[in-house]
């Protein structure tokens, strides 16, 4: 089992920033990608952005340069820069990290993000 902890969110105007982490600890051998996922309001649960051990990223279309993924291997910790937020970004943000020994996919239990203009 692997657990993921989110820490970063909250409240913050239009054109600001937050940073976002994750913690992840348990089976940690049984992980390598770690990412974000978000749900904005009537939508479905999207990527924001993922980034690989090796440091391969992946992000969202609707990142378009502001938001910067990154990680540090050593305390299993994968952190979301969020610069020039937009109400639109306001959501729930998970912290996730699919098994590559299993078909567990692992999820945090969500942080907030508030964006008001």
């Amino acid at each position: 089992q692997v657990q993921l902890v989110e820490s970063g969110g909250g409240m913050v105007q239009a054109g600001g920033s937050l940073r976002l982490s994750c913690t992840a600890s348990g089976s940690l051998f049984s992980i390598n990608l770690m990412g974000w996922y978000r749900q904005t309001s009537g939508n479905e649960r999207e990527l924001v952005a993922s980034m690989t051990e090796g440091g391969i990223t992946h992000y969202g279309d609707f990142v378009k340069g502001r938001f910067t993924i990154s990680r540090t291997n050593a305390n299993h910790t994968v952190y979301l820069q969020m610069n020039n937020l937009k109400p639109e970004d306001t959501a729930i943000y998970w912290c996730n990290a699919p098994s590559v020994t299993s078909a567990k996919n692992y999820w945090g239990r969500g942080t907030q993000v508030t964006v008001s203009s």
